[in-house]
């Protein structure tokens, strides 16, 4: 049977992630918005993303785990091309993302979102609340917290982020593409 998601407790060191953080803050830090509208609202998405565009050494390094889960559990049509995106879930803002997937189905694209990764950025104690859940399948447990911690899921399954209610969840979510579902 295969899983329906791959988890890599704290594998990236904090040198790594506080790279990852600072290359992130530096880039212009805005409103995240859904893409089934390309709005920001609030009441479903609340949180700050900036985008990371031509990082090869970031989209490398996440394609590795990519690949690993990909081998063990997805066995999908994914190419080393991906969005990546810097997080900031904030407290002061109610900071969360409810229900969503990441495929967007009405793209022109000549591509689809086929598996998802996110890492932790933040130390357990830095933040409350924030649990990554997903709908209808197994969570990852409290080790999921853990800074530098890597998860990757089939990007079809539906999942969220409770709402932060104190401090700041940063994390690093990239949506790695392939050929259109079939």
């Amino acid at each position: 049977m295969r899983n329906l998601w791959q988890m890599w407790e704290g594998v990236l060191s904090t040198e790594t992630v506080e790279d990852i953080v600072k290359r992130g803050q530096e880039q212009v830090i805005k409103d995240a918005e859904i893409f089934s509208n390309n709005n920001a609202d609030n009441s479903v998405r609340s949180s700050k993303i900036s985008w990371l565009t031509g990082e090869q050494d970031i989209l490398n390094l996440l394609f590795d785990y990519v690949d690993q889960a990909n081998q063990n559990a997805f066995a999908v049509d994914v190419w080393r091309n991906a969005e990546i995106q810097y997080t900031e879930y904030r407290a002061e803002e109610n900071g969360h993302y409810d229900w969503h997937h990441d495929v967007h189905w009405n793209t022109n694209k000549n591509s689809s979102r086929k598996i998802s990764i996110t890492v932790q950025l933040s130390d357990p104690p830095e933040y409350a609340g924030g649990e990554f859940e997903f709908h209808c399948v197994e969570n990852p447990g409290p080790e999921s917290r853990t800074k530098g911690t890597v998860l990757a899921f089939p990007s079809y399954l539906e999942h969220r982020v409770k709402p932060v209610t104190s401090g700041t969840r940063k994390s690093l979510v990239a949506w790695f593409e392939g050929p259109h579902w079939r």
